[in-house]
């Protein structure tokens, strides 16, 4: 319950898909033991997982959708391909969250551009997208950092290089590379996408 006061407070009147989200209760994962590689599992050592979902991460340049999981462990962010471990964001490296007001998935975790082992900030999204983000803001101590943004989002390509998505209003969600180069993202309102 206490999960849900805070996503009432980050989220209420500022995310046109909140609203659908209240009605569902937060659940502790969204992935059972079996989705999670054995791999996965040792490479995390003493970690304690505290949340578990399927996402799709899209490429810093090109804007390839490819599905990973999203573990959140107890020193930080994983994110996951099958058996191996694509990127870790310690929670201490992780500089903000970006999402959209609109009703889509999509967000960008913010990291520190002095970190070495980061490439830039990840593109996510999420068909849990308010659950989500709570579960990171809880677990990092960012619940101040959330930005919810009308228009567009900047983010960090790495290099000091920067890459936008553009949000539009739209009757379906549809994510594509536009032709300036930005990632352009039309969402909706289906209430089945919390």
């Amino acid at each position: 319950m206490e999960q849900k006061m805070i996503a009432s407070e980050l989220f209420r009147d500022k995310k046109d898909n909140y609203p659908q989200s209240v009605p569902k209760l937060f659940v502790s994962t969204r992935l059972n033991g079996e989705d999670i590689n054995p791999k996965v599992v040792q490479a995390l050592g003493s970690e304690k997982m505290k949340y578990g979902v399927p996402v799709t991460k899209y490429d810093r340049k090109g804007y390839k959708a490819r599905p990973r999981q999203l573990l959140l462990t107890s020193e930080g962010a994983v994110i996951v391909e099958e058996a191996k471990l694509k990127q870790r964001i310690n929670y201490a490296a992780l500089k903000g969250i970006s999402v959209s007001s609109l009703s889509d998935g999509l967000f960008v975790l913010h990291v520190l551009s002095e970190d070495n082992k980061q490439k830039g900030d990840v593109v996510l999204q999420s068909d849990h997208v308010i659950e989500t983000l709570t579960k990171i803001a809880i677990c990092s101590d960012k619940i101040s950092n959330i930005n919810i943004n009308q228009g567009s989002i900047t983010y960090t390509v790495g290099q000091g290089k920067e890459g936008t998505i553009d949000f539009t209003p739209g009757s379906e969600l549809l994510v594509a590379k536009a032709k300036n180069g930005h990632l352009s993202v039309g969402a909706f309102g289906d209430p089945s996408v919390e």
